[in-house]
């Protein structure tokens, strides 16, 4: 059995901004980098860690970095755990994206698991590829258990595949915290979900996406 423990990224510069950040590349708020201490504090405190991995994204790999730090572990980078490829919605603030793309963006807010950013990625596609990242991740490492470090919308796309969640319910499901921990397992083939979206370690730091995105 493998167990993931998979932590969404503190918070950032583009969430402080309300930016899309997509694959644009932000590091992490001075706040983000106190949650991203406190989540390593807590995974180090619960969990015997072996390997920590993360989307190459600066926002996640600076989050991984602070557990990683504390195992004396480096953290591998796996492209397939970005972030969705927000095409031309990129680094714009969200009342933006309302005003100049009413109708791709009106779909991302309504029923966001059969949306696709403008000139990016499909909901569908993000869920493909992060769901295939997991599962090799997980192949890879029976018997240990890993963190990785990852974005909000990946969390949210694996909750529904391993629950059976139809993408057309997406948008039932809440987006996860920034720095929390979704936990799972992985065994003969097949993920289960412990905990999604643990954060009371937190506390007084938490920290979510507001409801225009």
């Amino acid at each position: 059995m493998t167990r993931l423990l998979i932590v969404r990224h503190g918070q950032s510069m583009a969430n402080v901004g309300e930016i899309f950040a997509g694959h644009y590349n932000v590091p992490l708020s001075p706040l983000g980098h106190e949650q991203a201490e406190r989540t390593a504090a807590f995974l180090t405190a619960h969990y015997a860690v072996d390997r920590v991995y993360s989307s190459d994204l600066d926002r996640a790999m600076e989050t991984a970095a602070c557990t990683a730090k504390k195992l004396h572990l480096t953290v591998t980078p796996v492209p397939a755990l970005r972030e969705i490829f927000a095409g031309e919605w990129e680094g714009k603030r969200f009342d933006r994206l309302a005003a100049e793309y009413p109708a791709d963006f009106g779909r991302w807010l309504a029923d966001v698991g059969e949306s696709a950013c403008t000139g990016g990625e499909s909901v569908a596609e993000v869920s493909e590829r992060v769901v295939g990242a997991l599962e090799r991740l997980a192949a890879e490492n029976d018997g240990r258990t890993v963190v990785v470090a990852t974005h909000a919308l990946p969390v949210r796309v694996f909750q529904c595949f391993v629950q059976g969640i139809p993408a057309c319910n997406m948008k039932d499901v809440p987006w996860v915290s920034n720095a929390s921990v979704t936990e799972a397992t992985f065994e003969n083939g097949k993920f289960t979900l412990v905990a999604v979206g643990m954060d009371a370690h937190l506390a007084d730091l938490k920290t979510s996406l507001p409801a225009n995105v």
